[in-house]
């Protein structure tokens, strides 16, 4: 019986039917193995990954022009006082810088404003801590969200309270004499400038919490639920930043 010698098929890559796999393809040697994993690596930054680094990236210049703006205020601060005047009596230059002694409340307020940020940052990590958001992936509740609200609710409440004692801090001023219309007193107008600008910037740090806190509870998706947290986080640390540089300028800066 005669023999016949066939030629052995090119070896075969197989996937199970019905999963959405290709067909079988000829296996080549590439050379370097591995190349498959730039689909997944493409996939992962079109993600949510993507879209947390692009808020990150937009948030960080609107930051950054934020400073710039708090730092010509400092500028203008420094150069206002080594202003002068002619005295009409002795026709000299005189200096009308009068430094303003600081209501002490301002270092209680500063404390509350540095605890606020610590429970924004506990917020930050609840909303990223692995188990927790495996469970929700998993639809096994809602574990992150519980544990992260708490603590913006806290930040919430501690910045409403840094803008009550800064008022407070305000009336007080008044009351001692350096009211926000007397230009006699170009240390006092300086004081109403910074602090109120960035009270201004704090109302709107707490607008951004109740909007983080709406889109926690309305929103589906954790990673959503994160972006959203995350971004807060870093506007209300950047205040937190801001304030302690410009008390130390109304502090020791007069």
């Amino acid at each position: 019986m005669s023999s016949t010698f066939t030629q052995a098929p090119a070896e075969t890559e197989r996937k199970e039917p019905g999963i959405g796999g290709k067909p079988p393809v000829t296996r080549r040697p590439t050379g370097g193995g591995g190349g498959g994993g730039d689909d997944d690596s493409r996939s992962q930054r079109r993600g949510p990954r993507e879209l947390l680094n692009r808020i990150r990236f937009f948030l960080f210049f609107g930051l950054a022009g934020d400073m710039m703006f708090f730092a010509m205020l400092v500028t203008l601060f420094f150069a206002r006082q080594v202003g002068t005047h002619m005295d009409p009596h002795t026709h000299e230059q005189i200096g009308d810088w009068y430094p303003v002694m600081l209501p002490p409340i301002l270092f209680l307020n500063t404390a509350v404003l540095i605890l606020s940020s610590l429970t924004m940052e506990l917020a930050r990590h609840n909303i990223f801590r692995e188990i927790d958001v495996l469970e929700e992936w998993l639809g096994l509740g809602r574990p992150a969200l519980h544990r992260t609200l708490p603590w913006v609710a806290a930040t919430l409440a501690l910045g409403a309270l840094f803008l009550a004692g800064q008022w407070v801090a305000w009336k007080q001023l008044t009351a001692q004499g350096f009211a926000f219309d007397r230009w006699s007193t170009p240390a006092s107008y300086f004081f109403y400038l910074i602090t109120g600008l960035h009270a201004a910037h704090l109302i709107a740090g707490l607008v951004a919490l109740l909007l983080c806190l709406s889109a926690m509870s309305m929103l589906k998706r954790v990673e959503l639920r994160q972006v959203a947290v995350d971004a807060t986080a870093w506007y209300w640390h950047a205040m937190s930043v801001a304030w302690l540089l410009l008390l130390a300028v109304l502090t020791i800066g007069q």
